[in-house]
């Protein structure tokens, strides 16, 4: 090849890598809200062509010597108002509403015991929310319904001992969530309010049942008297522990499967929401915590607490395509945008440290950037985006 050729040759490469680097920019502005559960705020995150930025943070909660805890975050689905739990309380916790449109209060009311994840029906009517009871012995607890327009609670269902990861399914007819100290997925008629089947996890015992659990109080598959020690996911299993000990329930796009983190097992596990049975167990990375399904159906992310890592799974093939390293330890939440196009993960960082936001580029597998923010990143969901 002579000169000329290698020129050109050398100016293709260079417009394409051009041209490749300019697609990695965002085309739209992406905003999304993070809780700091260790710092009692709220964050309204932008992202786009002009990189990352905090476009306004405010306080939440009430008690004002103590960290109220604000753990949990759902958007309406007409984008006007946000539902954020707080954990702590006197001694209940509450779930309260905001308006999106300049983020005041809108409402609150009185929960049960550590009130965590929570999910809106799609009409907007309607939230379901995981009393995780993290205090005192470990005992059966509960998921509480909540009107929207009253701010009321309307129901509060038995079903396990600390459940979490409340999620209802596309069609808002089930709500699932997974019970961390039972082994189990329970799953919530969203017409009649009652709990109507449950399947226990647990490796090699895998079990679809009709009904709710059978759980007087005390029969937890926790050791009886054991009390609840905040580790939440960050501990690793003894030896020979089969547990599941699993923390996020996720159905997938289409609603006929739903995914199971299993942090003690380090495995997802797949369940046919039909026919109410075992499908498999995906391998995954050690302490896997909460999952996000992609909207086209077609991928999985999950947050890995204990390896300070997100994971990135095909659904179909259950195949692991990338495992991204984090700027900090203990992984927390994640949330995927409506064109799928990125990942925005929660990291709660350590102590003092400040919490994190990591974005991943879901065309390229990789992460493009990250923002700190108050300590104990913890809730997160996609709000809009905007031209």
């Amino acid at each position: 090849m002579n000169f000329l050729g290698h020129t050109t040759a050398l100016l293709l490469i260079l417009l394409f890598s051009g041209a490749a680097h300019a697609q990695a920019k965002p085309d739209k502005e992406y905003l999304f809200y993070v809780l700091s559960e260790a710092a009692d705020k709220i964050a309204l995150v932008r992202f786009g062509p002009r990189g990352v930025s905090i476009e306004q943070q405010l306080d939440t909660g009430d008690m004002p010597i103590d960290i109220d805890g604000p753990h949990g975050i759902v958007i309406s689905p007409d984008r006007q108002f946000f539902y954020v739990t707080i954990a702590h309380g006197r001694p209940f916790g509450t779930v309260w509403k905001y308006r999106t449109k300049d983020n005041s209060p809108a409402g609150k009311t009185t929960l049960g015991l550590f009130p965590a994840t929570l999910d809106v029906t799609p009409d907007g009517n309607f939230l379901y929310v995981v009393n995780f009871n993290l205090h005192g012995d470990m005992a059966p607890s509960s998921v509480s319904v909540v009107s929207t327009e009253t701010m009321i609670e309307v129901a509060r269902i038995p079903t396990c001992t600390m459940p979490h990861g409340s999620r209802l399914n596309p069609q808002g007819t089930k709500q699932y969530s997974a019970c961390m100290m039972d082994d189990m997925l329970v799953e919530i008629d969203t017409r009649t309010l009652k709990a109507t089947r449950h399947f226990l996890v647990t490796k090699n015992k895998e079990m679809g049942m009709n009904g709710p659990p059978n759980m007087p109080a005390g029969s937890s598959h926790a050791t009886p008297g054991a009390k609840n020690t905040g580790g939440h996911g960050t501990e690793p299993p003894k030896a020979g522990d089969n547990s599941c000990s699993p923390t996020w329930a996720e159905p997938s796009a289409d609603g006929s499967s739903i995914f199971v983190a299993c942090n003690g097992s380090s495995e997802i596990v797949e369940i046919n929401a039909t026919n109410w049975q075992f499908v498999r167990r995906i391998p995954a990375r050690p302490g896997v915590y909460n999952l996000e399904a992609t909207h086209d159906g077609q991928r999985l992310i999950a947050t890995n607490k204990r390896d300070q890592s997100v994971s990135i799974y095909e659904v179909k093939s259950g195949r692991e395509l990338a495992r991204l390293p984090t700027k900090r330890k203990v992984l927390h939440g994640v949330v995927v945008s409506p064109d799928d196009r990125y990942a925005f993960v929660t990291v709660e960082g350590i102590g003092s440290e400040p919490g994190t936001v990591e974005i991943i580029d879901l065309r390229q597998l990789k992460t493009v950037t990250t923002i700190d923010l108050p300590p104990g990143a913890a809730g997160i969901d996609f709000y809009k985006t905007s031209p």
